[in-house]
């Protein structure tokens, strides 16, 4: 299968998880996915990864996470802010807050992947990927 926006993807392959109440989900594997999931986990977004190599590409396996008491997922909200047809880059003081700082936006820096509050702390600008939370 040939997907033509492969953030968009794995976006979506998390969010349909989460929606049918699955405890993981399955991705094939980037650089930018890789990085983009050790963010989520380091945000306490997601339970837990596993990156696996194979003769391919790989795959990430993503524990989701739970509130127990409302049975919700603790991602409430997911989406994509550039896509291929328009890029969506920013300057440092332009990043957005995400639901007034609650949230994060992660960014594609020269810096590398990084969320809001980082690539405003080193003062680099970039394109942002996507927004959760």
């Amino acid at each position: 299968m040939i997907v033509t926006d492969p953030i968009a993807d794995y976006l979506t392959r998390i969010r349909n998880a989460q929606k049918a109440l699955h405890t993981t989900v399955i991705i094939p594997a980037s650089n930018i996915k890789k990085a983009m999931t050790e963010i989520l986990y380091d945000q306490g977004y997601i339970l837990k990864y596993k990156f696996e190599e194979d003769d391919k590409q790989g795959t990430i396996h993503i524990a989701l996470k739970y509130d127990r008491a409302s049975k919700t997922g603790v991602i409430r909200e997911l989406g994509r802010i550039s896509t291929p047809g328009l890029r969506k880059f920013v300057k440092s003081g332009d990043i957005p807050k995400v639901a007034n700082g609650l949230g994060l936006a992660i960014l594609s820096t020269s810096h590398g992947v990084m969320t809001d509050k980082q690539a405003r702390k080193e003062g680099v600008g970039g394109e942002l990927l996507c927004y959760i939370y």
